[in-house]
């Protein structure tokens, strides 16, 4: 590239000087610095790597932030197909529309290091009024942005993964979900409930996985092995082998609907019927979940009405910078129970819904 002929040393750079420095019209440039399709990688990678030779993108984004709102807000979440992040992002992106803002996406990577961290400095780049984050996953050290975050930053569902100066918090805390499966079961009169946990480093695993452990200590009942999957219906069918060759199984909770549905499918080819001999309880009431055999008992995310309390707080926060936050509110947690569980088989019921409707505080 060439120098650009005609500006003033220290003038601040315009859009038709990278327009003019990547050989592009001012209308594409604005099309690449909003992120926008139908532009080709070529033409991208010229025109951002003209904006970051002339500061271009950094010293708009400085000058948003100190003069005003540029009306946009950023989401980092994880790169991921998995139902439960991608319906959160879909909610958001409405949420987000529905509000007059638009809208930045960065995705992170599992395992990636600093990744969150990274993500925000991408979308504070940018210019963005305010920040969302849906990130399930632990990083191994958490990032401290309070010196350098300046916007509003909302987390939904996890732990505040990072310090910064403004941070919200929105979402069902997936523990309460988790005990009202586990208490659904007990309370059908199963003597104990196994759990098919999610990977650890999910926020949302660990949260399930105490919600089973809480549910079964306020009912006095014992709390057998953890199966551990990874949130795919394979890893379901695999630990529920495993769990099929114990007669003493009789209630499993699931930590999501794939793994759900693979344990079924393992239930079944080892001759153990579902629910008469094995009940199950999934989590998140997947589209597919009313239509396997047997339809499936689970717990739903309200994911929409995640995204939209969150948003209000986040706007908010945002347009009246100065007043105080708006209370945080809680969805309801809603079991929808179908044909997966039933009261255990006769031989193995005597004497426990008596107990199961006793729980002990």
């Amino acid at each position: 590239m060439t120098p650009v002929a005609g500006r003033g040393a220290g003038a601040a750079p315009r859009s038709v000087d990278v327009a003019r420095l990547a050989g592009v019209s001012q209308k594409t440039v604005s099309r690449v610095m909003n992120d926008e399709p139908y532009v080709s990688a070529d033409v991208r990678r010229r025109v951002l790597a003209a904006a970051e030779e002339l500061g271009y993108r950094s010293n708009n984004a400085a000058r948003a932030l100190a003069s005003g709102r540029t009306r946009s807000i950023g989401v980092v979440t994880l790169g991921t197909a998995l139902y439960g992040p991608a319906s959160l992002l879909m909610g958001v992106e409405r949420a987000v529309r529905d509000n007059g803002y638009a809208l930045r996406v960065v995705n992170t990577m599992e395992g990636e290091a600093a990744g969150i961290a990274g993500a925000v400095d991408s979308l504070l780049d940018q210019g963005v009024d305010g920040i969302v984050v849906s990130e399930p996953i632990d990083e191994e050290d958490g990032a401290d942005l309070s010196s350098w975050v300046k916007v509003p930053v909302l987390v939904l569902g996890a732990p505040p993964p990072f310090g910064a100066p403004h941070v919200l918090r929105a979402g069902i805390v997936s523990s309460q979900m988790a005990r009202a499966a586990t208490e659904h079961l007990l309370e059908l009169g199963h003597t104990t409930v196994h759990h098919l946990a999610g990977p650890q480093r999910w926020y949302s695993a660990r949260d399930r996985l105490d919600g089973w452990r809480s549910a079964l200590a306020a009912y006095g009942r014992a709390q057998p092995p953890v199966a551990v999957g990874d949130w795919s219906a394979a890893s379901g069918y695999a630990a529920g082998r495993e769990l099929a060759a114990d007669p003493g199984v009789t209630a499993v909770f699931a930590a999501n609907d794939d793994m759900a549905i693979g344990l079924i499918r393992a239930l079944v080819e080892a001759g153990r019927r579902v629910p008469e001999d094995v009940s199950v309880v999934g989590f998140d009431d997947t589209p597919v979940a009313a239509y396997v055999t047997p339809p499936l008992t689970t717990v739903r995310q309200p994911f929409d009405a995640m995204a939209q309390d969150g948003l209000k707080l986040l706007v908010h926060a945002i347009e009246s910078p100065q007043a105080d936050p708006l209370p945080m509110t809680q969805p309801p947690v809603e079991l929808v129970v179908r044909s997966s569980s039933a009261p255990p088989p006769p031989g193995n019921a005597p004497g426990r819904i008596r107990a199961a409707h006793s729980p002990r505080t």
